[in-house]
């Protein structure tokens, strides 16, 4: 307990799945957490449910204006942020996303809110940690990793944020920031977005789960938790020395 104990840490996308999971795991370890959603309400619900040091925010993490507002009322109310997790994402806005039949809406789409969102947490993180140091981590995918002929866009989206992460870990890194940036890359996890997956293009989306378990060396799916253990370490003090990583959270997916 209490590895994150009175940090003030920031989670986009909070209001379900790996953020949920993420944002509770944190403040059960000690932080004073923001969540911040573009569904406000559930945002809020998450925070009435959590309680005492837990504040929420509507937020469209594509607008910059929005990021200076979510980060300024933090650091106004709290003096400062420790760390900030970027997990606001996207898969598709249609019911197929191969490099045929993706539409340049539907691309734009998804590189704004995974890519360029990301990128504005992270300009936003720094422009506030750069005088005392902090943690980012990056909702990435092991879809950077894999080639995903399915979720094209959505493949190539969470490629650019395991990229970009390495390169905000070395400016801050070389310019004496004390900021470390790392990128988690779940598998695929028992969401909403992650049985969403399997329903893409069509085909027994049962069957299709049950032939991707077989192929997990643990034999399972992640579950949301899975994920916000990782993060935690990577807000923690725990994880000092550890910038530019990946960790993947796959049940050995990508090894086999």
């Amino acid at each position: 307990m209490d590895r994150v104990k009175d940090k003030v840490v920031l989670v986009t996308g909070a209001a379900a799945g790996i953020g949920k999971a993420t944002a509770a795991l944190l403040h059960r370890e000690g932080a004073t957490v923001i969540v911040s959603d573009l569904n406000g309400e559930a945002a809020s619900a998450l925070a009435s449910e959590l309680g005492d040091n837990c504040t929420a925010f509507a937020h469209d993490v594509c607008e910059d204006s929005a990021w200076h507002h979510v980060v300024d009322a933090t650091v106004a109310e709290h003096g400062r942020l420790d760390v900030l997790v970027n997990n606001a994402g996207i898969l598709a806005t249609a019911g197929s996303q191969t490099v045929e039949d993706t539409s340049l809406e539907q691309w734009r789409t998804v590189q704004q809110v995974n890519v360029e969102g990301v990128m504005l947490g992270c300009q936003h993180a720094v422009r506030v940690m750069r005088e005392r140091g902090g943690s980012i981590v990056n909702l990435s995918s092991v879809a950077a990793i894999l080639a995903t002929p399915h979720i094209f866009a959505y493949g190539a989206s969470k490629g650019a944020v395991r990229q970009l992460t390495k390169s905000v870990a070395a400016h801050c890194g070389r310019m004496g920031y004390g900021i470390r940036c790392n990128s988690v890359h779940p598998g695929v996890i028992e969401t909403q977005m992650g049985d969403a997956v399997f329903a893409l293009g069509g085909g027994d989306a049962e069957q299709l789960k049950a032939t991707r378990t077989a192929m997990v060396p643990l034999g399972r799916f992640g579950v949301p938790d899975d994920v916000a253990n990782c993060v935690l370490f990577l807000a923690s003090d725990d994880a000092a020395y550890v910038t530019a990583a990946e960790l993947v959270v796959d049940g050995g997916y990508t090894a086999v």
